[in-house]
């Protein structure tokens, strides 16, 4: 299967530590993706979702502010159809959990795994183009 998927996909990145959003970034680029924001913490996120609309965030769920948790439910309240992939680390399971029943459409975990993080992007845009699809119909 290829890396590359269509190039008009934008991504929002949001973590609060830099080499992080570097690594995303860097990986979503790599598979063809635009990082059209990159967010410090889940006020931020909430603002630069509004405004970018865009159609992929990732979404870390420790940070300042406002945690991802917190910014995924006030985005997902707002815009249903948000994909959003959080980002946790080891030993947060249940905060994963209510995540995904809040309506994440996937997890990855620290440290990355490269397969992994693209897999669940490929994912979660294909599972959005078989939605887009069958509106249409």
């Amino acid at each position: 299967m290829s890396e590359q998927v269509s190039s008009t996909r934008r991504v929002l990145v949001v973590d609060d530590a830099r080499i992080i959003r570097n690594i995303l970034r860097a990986l979503i680029t790599k598979m063809g993706l635009k990082v059209v924001g990159e967010a410090v913490n889940g006020a931020e996120a909430i603002r630069m979702y509004e405004e970018l609309r865009p159609d992929l965030v990732t979404m870390d769920i420790t940070m300042p502010v406002v945690d991802g948790l917190t910014a995924t439910k006030t985005i997902l309240k707002q815009y249903p159809e948000a994909n959003i992939i959080m980002v946790t680390s080891v030993g947060q399971e249940s905060v994963m959990k209510e995540a995904i029943l809040s309506g994440a459409k996937d997890f990855i975990v620290k440290p990355f795994n490269e397969d992994r993080i693209m897999s669940a992007i490929r994912r979660v845009l294909q599972v959005q183009d078989l939605q887009m699809a069958a509106a249409r119909r």
